[in-house]
């Protein structure tokens, strides 16, 4: 029953088009009148920041920040980079904590696939790929999410291009000691967003059917 929807063919689209969009596909998912929803877009450049962000963490250059209700602390979307929304009711049992584990391992599985051997790192959020000589651990992809109504939104960001300038104008997630990556700067390749997209799909289909109630109701 889960449904996937793909803006990704649409060029990178405006931030607050695409959370106006995302509410109103959680208050029906939550209201059980259609089944999950997965939103897929490439977003304009945007800074977001979760309910955990410090001031200090801000970018430098006073740049504009969009505060958002998810957790988490302030990160950067913009082309060259999935965004996914899964919104999802969650199996009675199934925590916070199950769910972010749920879409970090799709996105290694995805990884996997490329040959890249990418994980979780302890005490930190996201999908991660290991320190390397003198290249530290590297954040490839960010989770942020919230749980309204035991039904989830906000979701993951996972860097395809590179965005390191973007990046560097702030602290991403909160973390000062590790590094941000691409898949294009570990795997020389024409990456396209769109083509990630939809190899991510069967994946993250099957993890979120793992942690999902299905939740449409009969009546």
């Amino acid at each position: 029953m889960l449904t996937f929807e793909y803006l990704t063919a649409s060029g990178p689209l405006d931030y607050y088009q695409v959370w106006d969009h995302q509410r109103a596909v959680h208050a029906t998912v939550a209201d059980a009148t259609r089944p999950g929803h997965v939103i897929l877009v490439e977003h304009a450049p945007v800074y977001t920041a979760g309910r955990r962000t410090k001031l200090s963490d801000y970018p430098k250059d006073g740049t504009p920040v969009v505060p958002v209700d998810r957790g988490g602390e302030i990160t950067y979307h913009g082309p060259g980079q999935l965004v996914g929304y899964p919104i999802v009711p969650l199996r009675d049992g199934v925590g916070v904590v199950d769910y972010v584990r749920a879409l970090e391992g799709a996105v290694i599985d995805l990884l996997e696939g490329y040959g890249l051997s990418a994980g979780r790192v302890p005490g930190r959020t996201g999908v991660w790929l290991p320190a390397e000589g003198e290249r530290p651990e590297r954040k490839i992809c960010a989770i942020g999410v919230r749980v309204a109504r035991r039904t989830t939104m906000h979701g993951f960001a996972l860097n395809v291009l590179s965005s390191a300038e973007r990046f560097c104008n702030i602290v991403p997630c909160g973390i000062a000691d590790a590094g941000v990556t691409s898949l294009v700067e570990e795997l020389a390749w024409p990456w396209s967003v769109s083509a990630v997209a939809e190899a991510l799909e069967p994946h993250l289909r099957r993890a979120l059917e793992m942690v999902s109630s299905g939740g449409v109701s009969s009546s």
